[in-house]
């Protein structure tokens, strides 16, 4: 194939048809040049005017000089403003070229023959890469259908969404609400009380105590029904469904139907169906940070060597930006509003806003000086302002006692707007300053949970920026807090090990207890030869729910592991294990939509699985 183009152009230029040239030239860049990268770009053009100087050349040779003419002529117009072809417009004008020091070298025999190899061996490697080109319209087709499934996918979603919430919205009891929580429940309203300590909450009330008790055992009641379901029968099955298991003990007594489903008496279907698992392996070191931003649409790790890739991985894994940071970075977040940015957060005392389309930093906050690790950030749903958790430099600890008593280390809670790019508040956080680890708004960012060193979980009324409660939540710290679904508790990950879940009308009362294996709570420990041992202090999520909320993902030392959430004090039934990892998971994501999700799963090796799965219907 090569051969025949060269003979064909030597032939146009043999000929003197400078038309024929032109055209076949024009044909070759519209079927093979034009497809290639830009990088390429500038080679194509130098090919292109060495051999309009070929065909020149073989004019005066041969002695046509009015062949050398016409080319003049003709191609002024494209030629002129161009510096490579400057001084070869006298050359029509020239008794000798061949032995004009500007021309000589375009008559010799070496000079034409390294031309037309140069130009036969371009074109032998863009033919051996022929195969990707002659593919790239149904690649362009296969591209475009799954763009167009994609956004009919989002529609789907979003008219799925707005019909759920119209039936919670008819179903809810309406209650007389205070207004900045008027929106805050998704399943029914309730009313928060706005007090910082279980005292205070039994002693503001004593007026209409019963009528309140009351109305809390009537939503406890419904909402008992909207989540509980038959005791599931489950018995251990491999293959393309993953890997079911039984149910994880919880700290209580076990319950009658937790053995009724050891028995094993019937089978269930488990509810998802993993369909595939990819691998996204750019990092090369332990992963902290792992997240999908709103949209859905785009990824961003974080490794402990401080690097940060931006990457999607629909309709193919494709990494968008590299960021490297000189200082450490700890932390980061996507924004809501525009969703292509990202607050990143160092050891330095700064907060940095990047923009992943246009790959640039924006702003540099500096946060504070005292405080300088960023250990946490949170960007309300609205899009106006992110909270930030900034730390003084920890103390080391004193021994492995077990439980290890709290580290008061200070800290602040600070927000921030995003359009003035200026602090706005600093939270008190009583009964002293401590460091956070974990925050999280809950759907209309009403509300804000955070989780802290000194084992407190403080719940803080974002209308009157103030504290509305808090409790001793663990012993120990804090790792990982999030807001259920119906947004009436808050679920917990601490150092005690203990994943436990709280009603926040009733501050400090726990509403299920379950112990997890260390490899779900952390620290994560990686181990190598000749005793070599890495710890990670958990940084990241370290459970996500699914688009119901009815099931969690969580940690494990070989992949991601999903429960099915119970009411009540019975234990989670663990209904799925993602496996695919050779090192701890250290942290988790979650992105639902419609029927099908995928999990992501981030580990010490810095390798991170996404799994897709399809949820069954019940």
């Amino acid at each position: 194939m090569v051969d025949k183009i060269i003979d064909q152009l030597q032939q146009f230029v043999q000929s003197f048809d400078l038309a024929g040239l032109k055209e076949y030239w024009l044909y070759l860049d519209k079927r093979l040049f034009s497809r290639l990268e830009d990088v390429y770009r500038s080679t194509v053009n130098k090919l292109r005017i060495s051999l309009y100087r070929y065909y020149i050349i073989n004019t005066v040779q041969k002695g046509n000089l009015e062949k050398t003419q016409e080319f003049f002529q003709k191609q002024a117009s494209e030629l002129q403003g161009q510096a490579e072809w400057r001084d070869w417009f006298i050359l029509p004008f020239i008794s000798s070229p061949e032995q004009n020091s500007a021309f000589c070298q375009y008559f010799s025999r070496q000079w034409s023959d390294t031309f037309l190899v140069s130009l036969h061996n371009f074109l032998s490697v863009l033919f051996q890469c022929m195969h990707i080109l002659d593919f790239d319209a149904e690649v362009q087709k296969m591209t475009c259908l799954m763009e167009e499934n994609e956004q009919l996918r989002q529609l789907l979603f979003a008219l799925q969404t707005e019909s759920r919430d119209q039936r919670d919205r008819d179903e809810m009891i309406h209650h007389k609400l205070p207004t900045y929580v008027q929106n805050m429940d998704r399943l029914g309203d309730t009313e928060l009380e706005p007090v910082s300590s279980q005292s205070q909450l039994s002693t503001n009330q004593s007026g209409n105590q019963n009528s309140r008790h009351k109305r809390i055992q009537d939503h406890e009641k419904e909402r008992k029904e909207l989540f509980s379901k038959p005791p599931p029968q489950t018995s251990e099955k491999k293959g393309e469904l993953g890997e079911v298991e039984p149910p994880i003990e919880s700290s209580s007594e076990p319950t009658d139907s937790s053995n009724s489903r050891s028995c094993g008496a019937s089978q269930e279907e488990p509810p998802f169906i993993k369909l595939s698992q990819e691998e996204y392996g750019e990092h090369h070191s332990s992963i902290m940070h792992c997240r999908v931003d709103c949209s859905g649409r785009r990824v961003a790790s974080l490794d402990v060597d401080g690097v940060i890739k931006v990457w999607s991985f629909n309709p193919i894994m494709q990494t968008k930006a590299t960021i490297m940071s000189k200082s450490p970075l700890m932390s980061l977040e996507w924004a809501t509003k525009p969703d292509r940015l990202l607050l990143l957060g160092s050891g330095v005392g700064t907060v940095r806003l990047y923009d992943t389309e246009a790959k640039k930093n924006l702003y540099e906050m500096n946060i504070d000086e005292a405080h300088p690790r960023i250990l946490s950030l949170a960007c309300s749903p609205s899009g106006s302002s992110f909270v930030c958790s900034a730390a003084a430099h920890s103390r080391s600890g004193s021994g492995e006692s077990a439980p290890r008593l709290p580290i008061t280390v200070s800290g602040q809670l600070l927000l921030w707007d995003t359009k003035t790019v200026k602090q706005q508040l600093q939270f008190s956080l009583e009964p002293e300053p401590v460091a956070i680890n974990c925050t999280a708004f809950n759907h209309n960012g009403n509300l804000l949970v955070t989780g802290a060193a000194d084992g407190v979980i403080r719940l803080f009324d974002m209308q009157r920026y103030e504290s509305a409660m808090s409790w001793r939540a663990h012993d120990g710290e804090v790792y990982s807090v999030e807001f259920s679904y119906d947004e009436n508790t808050v679920f917990s990950i601490g150092e005690d090990g203990k994943f436990i879940q709280w009603n926040i009308h009733r501050c400090g009362v726990k509403q299920s207890e379950q112990i997890l294996p260390q490899d779900a709570t952390g620290p994560f420990v990686l181990s190598g030869y000749s005793g070599y041992k890495q710890v990670q202090v958990p940084r990241g999520r370290l459970f996500t729910f699914d688009s119901e909320g009815q099931h969690v993902l969580t940690c494990s030392s070989s992949g991601g592991l999903i429960y099915r959430l119970a009411s009540g004090e019975s234990a989670l039934e663990r209904v799925l294990s993602l496996g695919g990892h050779k090192a701890p998971v250290v942290t988790v994501d979650w992105c639902s939509a419609v029927d099908c999700g995928t999990c992501l799963t981030a580990s010490m090796d810095g390798k991170i699985k996404l799994s897709t799965l399809l949820a069954q219907k019940s």
